[in-house]
């Protein structure tokens, strides 16, 4: 269960373009190697490492195609401005197994997701003010277990 560091940030934006210029242009991250996910988007580097996958990610909300992007991180109002944009924020974890029963024990609801290209199993929760937090496991950690959610996030899951 232990938190090992703060993997990366996430921004949803209309304007992925200008966004992305920002980033690299006033900053000085690189976009980087993203996996195939079906919203646009961007992952932005420090350095050449890409090991940890990014430290900024920039969601791009498509009102074209809303539907990947529900379907992946669900359905957010997107402000105007000011820190109501930042989407989530992930750390780096181990012992996914003692997670989950730190969970249930505390009625916290979660939804699993493994990235396979990535190596990932993510877990996903929120705080009490709403703020998503996503901790990322080894993939290996869930090899051969059973998924089990807790029943208030398939519940929101159908919703």
């Amino acid at each position: 269960m232990a938190i090992t560091k703060l993997a990366h940030y996430s921004i949803r934006t209309t304007d992925l373009e200008r966004s992305c210029a920002f980033y690299e242009r006033v900053l000085g991250f690189r976009r980087g190697y993203r996996p195939p996910f079906d919203f646009p988007g961007a992952w932005l580097y420090m350095g050449d490492d890409e090991r940890y996958f990014g430290t900024v990610h920039i969601i791009g909300i498509d009102p074209n195609n809303p539907d990947g992007l529900t379907a992946y991180l669900g359905d957010k109002s997107l402000p105007e401005a000011g820190t109501g944009t930042v989407d989530h924020i992930a750390f780096l974890a181990t012992g996914v197994a003692v997670m989950w029963e730190a969970l249930r024990a505390e009625g916290i609801a979660w939804r699993d997701r493994t990235v396979p290209s990535l190596g990932l199993h993510q877990v996903f929760i929120e705080d009490p003010s709403g703020v998503t937090i996503e901790l990322n496991y080894p993939a290996e950690e869930v090899a051969g277990l059973t998924l089990q959610q807790h029943p208030q996030a398939e519940a929101g899951a159908a919703a």
